[in-house]
């Protein structure tokens, strides 16, 4: 039972369980296939960038500019493509270099200055909602860039990033897949991988582990180009999803990541957490946006319910640590 308590996804899943169950009997929407289908869709969004998040959390560092990278690296495939012509696979890569090089740019300042993450990138956060506004603006005359589905190869990229396809009366998107397989392949790298072991390692004390040969800085740079591409993942789900992308998308979901992950277990402070818990966090969260709006609630509450939902996760985890400290 000690053992069971320590892990960090059991109080995430108990939440999702209770929330399943209770707009399951509440709603009559949420377990038609087309409910179930909705629900899902929004969480594997929140999940792919919950996974990551909680993947930097857990070495110790944040990310404040991943929800503004998704609506960049969207914004960079819609003008490559439309207004300059771009090949749209080409035009995939250029994003997916840009993002990395976002990321990078925050890991080299981290690394370099010992400036706080969460200053590092909350200036790149700033940064990055500028510019998607103002040269989306400057380029387009607009704020939003439309007409993608015309572009040639948009079909075929759509294939991998907006395609979906029936499962148990479901109509299930392919970003669901993306979101299963992230999560294992991020699990299995935690749990069963050398690189994994310096994660917990570099959030738990990261003097200790340069101490003992851990390459503290190497660790750092790969945990946010995770998250950048993480970010162009999840920008180029809802793109091809769309057709469509907004200068302001993203925005705000960063703190959405973050709370997924800490309700998924990880903590503030680094050296815990895990990449299932984060997804349950998302699930939770996903499961929450559509039973509100299923059950006819005002979407005000929302808010209420994230701002609750992570101080409640904070004290759980704070309480089960204790007794299992206690127990052991």
């Amino acid at each position: 039972m000690t053992g069971l308590l320590r892990r960090p996804e059991v109080g995430a899943f108990v939440a999702a369980f209770g929330i399943f169950l209770y707009f399951s009997i509440s709603t009559s929407a949420f377990l038609t296939p087309a409910g179930v289908a909705t629900w899902l869709y929004s969480s594997s969004l929140f999940g792919i960038m919950a996974v990551a998040v909680a993947l930097l959390m857990i070495g110790g560092e944040f990310d404040l500019s991943a929800g503004a990278m998704t609506g960049t690296t969207g914004l960079i495939v819609g003008i490559a493509t439309t207004q300059w012509g771009l090949n749209v696979w080409l035009a995939l890569v250029l994003a997916l270099a840009a993002a990395l090089l976002v990321g990078a740019f925050n890991a080299w300042l981290v690394t370099s200055t010992g400036l706080p993450s969460f200053i590092v990138t909350l200036a790149t956060f700033f940064i990055l909602q500028g510019l998607n506004l103002a040269v989306t603006k400057l380029l387009t005359g607009t704020v939003a860039i439309q007409g993608l589905g015309a572009v040639t190869g948009f079909d075929q990229a759509r294939v991998l990033f907006g395609s979906s396809f029936p499962l148990f009366g479901m109509d299930v998107k392919i970003s669901i897949v993306w979101w299963i397989l992230l999560t294992a392949l991020a699990t299995w790298v935690l749990l069963r991988t050398r690189f994994g072991n310096w994660v917990f390692a570099v959030g738990g004390q990261a003097a200790s582990a340069r101490q003992v040969g851990v390459p503290v800085r190497r660790v750092k740079f790969g945990l946010f180009l995770t998250t950048a591409g993480a970010a162009w993942l999840v920008g180029m789900l809802q793109l091809f999803d769309v057709s469509t992308v907004q200068a302001t998308t993203g925005i705000g979901q960063e703190f959405v990541y973050i709370i997924c992950a800490v309700v998924g277990g990880c903590l503030l402070t680094g050296g815990f957490g895990s990449a299932i818990g984060a997804s349950l966090g998302a699930l939770i969260y996903g499961m929450a946006l559509q039973g509100i709006v299923f059950a006819q609630w005002d979407s005000n509450w929302l808010k209420a319910f994230l701002g609750g939902m992570l101080l409640l996760a904070v004290l759980v985890n704070l309480w089960v640590r204790r007794q299992a400290g206690e127990r052991s």
